[in-house]
């Protein structure tokens, strides 16, 4: 199942692009792709942040939920890239979505949460 998304203002780095569509990966629950939709070539892995981050909760101004339409909130997804064969996640700029709309965003939290940090999988012993 795919979803097309609209950032209200393009994603640092992905100037000028604002459309992309949003994909499952098969066999990975809560892992997606996010290809613009201009050029599919560009491709960046996301992952929703309750399934993978269950600790993660970021504290977002109400401007942020309105921005997209989600005044009750919205999906939090954070990019994931691979690092030495180690999956890294951002999570100083996480992205809201309106999975009903389309609306996304994404939002620069700040130092308080690291640009980088090492993804553990949600099944490790802690």
């Amino acid at each position: 199942m795919s979803t097309t998304l609209t950032f209200i203002a393009p994603p640092p780095g992905l100037e000028p692009l604002v459309d992309f569509t949003l994909a499952e990966v098969d066999g990975a629950p809560g892992l997606h792709t996010l290809r613009a939709t201009s050029n599919p070539d560009i491709r960046l892995f996301v992952i929703d942040a309750p399934v993978y981050l269950p600790w993660y909760v970021p504290k977002f101004e109400a401007e942020s939920y309105q921005s997209v339409g989600g005044e009750d909130g919205a999906d939090v997804l954070v990019v994931a890239t691979l690092s030495e064969g180690s999956p890294i996640v951002n999570l100083m700029a996480p992205m809201l979505v309106n999975r009903t709309t389309g609306a996304a965003s994404q939002v620069i939290l700040g130092d308080e949460w690291p640009l980088r940090a090492q993804l553990t999988p949600p099944n490790a012993a802690a």
